[in-house]
C-alpha cells in the first residue's frame, strides 16, 4: 500500500482529493460524499488526461464539491455552473468540462443555463445531486420537492408539482440521461463513467435527500433510513418513458439509465455549418481556433 511523507497508508483516492481541505464540511450520513466518491472512481477509470478534466460547481451543498477535487476546479456564482462550464468547453475544446452541483443552483436559478445547455448539446458532463429542498439555506421548498413533503417554507406540506428532471433535460436534447440513488454505488460509478465518455450533453441525477433537514422535518429517519428506503423503493428501469420518472414524496423511484443516443454536438454543429459557409476559409472550432 502506498504511503504518504509521514509513512501513513494513503487513502487510494487521495491523489484526488484536496487533503488540506479534509474533513468535509458535509453532514454525516449525507449521500454527497458517496457521490463524491463515486465520483472519483469513475474518474480513475476514464482514460483522460487530468490535467484536461475541469470540474464546475456553482452555490449550495453540492456547490461546495469542486473545492475538494485536485483537479482544475471552479467554485461559480449560484445558478451560473454551466453557463462558466459553457465558456471552458468554447475556449478550449479538449477540455472534458463537468458540472458538479445540487437540484437549487442547477434546475432552479440555473434552469434557464440547463435547458439551453441541453438544446444546444454542449459537450459537457452534468451531475446532478437531488435533495429535494434548499439545505444550505435553511430548509425552503425547492422546485424538486415532492408533493405533500414538508419544509421550512410549506410547514403543511408542499402543494406544488416537482420537476421531473430527467424529462426535462431529455425533451431538451441531452444524449444521456440516468438517475441513480446513492445507495447504488457501483452503478453510479458505472454510469458516471458512461457519461463522461459521452459526447454531447451528457446528465445524471444523484438520489440524496438531506438526512439533516429533509429528512428530520418530514420525520424520515436517520440516513441509514434513507439508505433502506432506497434499498427497498428503487425500481431500476432503464429506458423507462420520461413522462413516468416523477417522484412522489415516500413513493417507489425509478432509477436506471433513460437516454443513451447519438447527437452533433455544439461544436460539431457548428463545424459542419460554417464549414459550408466558409469552404476552404474554414479552420474547425473543435482545434480551439476561430473561424477565418
Amino acid at each position: 500500500m502506498k504511503k504518504n511523507a509521514g509513512n501513513v497508508p494513503e487513502h487510494p483516492m487521495e491523489n484526488l482529493l484536496r487533503m488540506d481541505r479534509i474533513p468535509h464540511i458535509w453532514c454525516s450520513t449525507c449521500g454527497i460524499g458517496t457521490a463524491v466518491s463515486c465520483f472519483i472512481q469513475a474518474l480513475q477509470n476514464f482514460d483522460y488526461p487530468l490535467d484536461k478534466i475541469a470540474v464546475v460547481s456553482g452555490i449550495g451543498c453540492s456547490g461546495r464539491i469542486a473545492g475538494y477535487i485536485k483537479l482544475d476546479s471552479f467554485h461559480t456564482t449560484h445558478g451560473r455552473a454551466i453557463p462558466f462550464a459553457t465558456g471552458l468547453k468554447l475556449a478550449n475544446p479538449e477540455l472534458k468540462v463537468i458540472v458538479f452541483s445540487g437540484d437549487g443552483d442547477l434546475v432552479s436559478i440555473g434552469g434557464n443555463h440547463l435547458i439551453h445547455a441541453a438544446r444546444r448539446n454542449m459537450d459537457i458532463t452534468v451531475f446532478c445531486v437531488n435533495n429535494f429542498i434548499y439545505a444550505m439555506t435553511g430548509g425552503q421548498c425547492a422546485p424538486t420537492t415532492p408533493t405533500d413533503a414538508n419544509s421550512s417554507t410549506s410547514p403543511y406540506g408542499n402543494f406544488d408539482h416537482p420537476f421531473n428532471i430527467p424529462l426535462l433535460v431529455g425533451s431538451c436534447g441531452a444524449t444521456y440521461v440516468a438517475r441513480w440513488t446513492a445507495l447504488h454505488i457501483r452503478r453510479l460509478t458505472r454510469s458516471m463513467q458512461e457519461a463522461l465518455e459521452k459526447p454531447g450533453f451528457s446528465f445524471v441525477e444523484i438520489i440524496a435527500p438531506c438526512s439533516t433537514l429533509y429528512a428530520r422535518r418530514n420525520r424520515l429517519g436517520t440516513g441509514l433510513d434513507l439508505m433502506k428506503f432506497y434499498h427497498d423503493n428503487s425500481v431500476i428501469q432503464h429506458g423507462a418513458p420520461l413522462e413516468s420518472l416523477d417522484i412522489q414524496f415516500q413513493k417507489k423511484i425509478i432509477v436506471g439509465k433513460f437516454i443513451d443516443k447519438k447527437r452533433p454536438t455544439f461544436l460539431e454543429a457548428w463545424d459542419q455549418y460554417l464549414g459550408k459557409k466558409l469552404g476552404d476559409k474554414f479552420i474547425s472550432a473543435e482545434k480551439g481556433i476561430r473561424a477565418a
